[in-house]
């Protein structure tokens, strides 16, 4: 997997890693962090795939930015999103998408709906869509999400199956 991939590339390069950024000016948008781990099940034809990494996100699903963290303590990614503009920046490249699911479609090889990720990192449905309640959690746009703070398993139900486990540091800053 990709995702997978990009860590093991950094930790081997050592000194593969993009340079830190200034987090954003304060705004009333969230910041979160911790650690996520991202799961896509494989078939009899093909091995499923993996990775995990450290996160911080920053923004909303407008506009805002996650950098994800290889276990070694390597900033390897930087996906930064507005309106019209979404980019990925690794330590060799950087690359524009036409928006978020493309993005993590080629990062993860399956789409994963960031812009849900706030509210469902917060234990709550995303509110731009309708969802349904279950007995540990709720759906939403075809995923589970059994929230557990500070922790979040969220699987999507069609194949392949994609399974996100989250878990936040201390708590959310910059959020009410």
């Amino acid at each position: 997997m990709r995702f997978a991939a990009l860590f093991l590339a950094a930790a081997l390069a050592g000194c593969a890693q993009l340079p830190k950024a200034p987090p954003p000016a304060e705004t009333s948008e969230a910041r979160l962090s911790g650690r996520i781990s991202v799961t896509v099940a494989g078939n009899v034809h093909q091995r499923g795939t993996g990775g995990a990494a450290s996160f911080e996100l920053f923004g909303g699903p407008r506009a805002g930015r996650l950098e994800l963290t290889s276990p070694l303590g390597a900033l390897v990614a930087r996906a930064s999103w507005q309106p019209g503009l979404v980019t990925l920046q690794t330590p060799n490249e950087e690359r524009r998408f036409d928006d978020l699911d493309a993005l993590t479609r080629e990062l993860l090889g399956e789409p994963v709906p960031v812009a849900a990720l706030f509210d469902w990192l917060k234990a709550r449905p995303w509110p731009a869509v309708p969802h349904q309640k279950t007995a540990s959690g709720f759906e939403q746009l075809g995923w589970r999400i059994e929230p557990k703070l500070p922790a979040l398993v969220a699987t999507r139900l069609a194949e392949p199956t994609v399974t996100l486990r989250a878990k936040l540091d201390g708590g959310d800053e910059g959020s009410p």
